[in-house]
């Protein structure tokens, strides 16, 4: 499983239209082949900053699937012109989980 994270900076006085474009959007990206699921926090200490983070099955799945579909495109279009800066999107893979205050570690594949 990949995480795909984006610290996404809003453009000012923008959150209401934001939050509502990414509920009708999220559509797009929940259909999409090797989507798992997603969340979108808001950030407490800086108003217009949110936490996207969506869990794929493969890179693959998100970088060439997602991103090079026509639904990639309405995606866009939703969202896009809130960003000020665009956001960088990087990934993750799983290495250490702490459930109930137990370590476990995760092997590498």
């Amino acid at each position: 499983m990949i995480l795909e994270v984006a610290i996404l900076k809003i453009k000012p006085a923008m959150n209401q239209e934001f939050e509502a474009a990414f509920s009708q959007a999220s559509s797009i990206i929940a259909s999409m082949p090797g989507y798992i699921d997603h969340n979108l926090q808001r950030c407490v200490e800086v108003d217009n900053q949110y936490l996207l983070l969506v869990n794929w099955q493969t890179l693959e799945d998100h970088t060439v699937g997602f991103r090079q579909s026509e639904k990639y495109q309405t995606w866009k279009e939703l969202l896009h012109h809130f960003y000020a800066p665009f956001p960088v999107v990087e990934h993750y893979v799983q290495c250490l989980s702490i459930h109930s205050g137990t370590p476990l570690r995760i092997p590498r594949s």
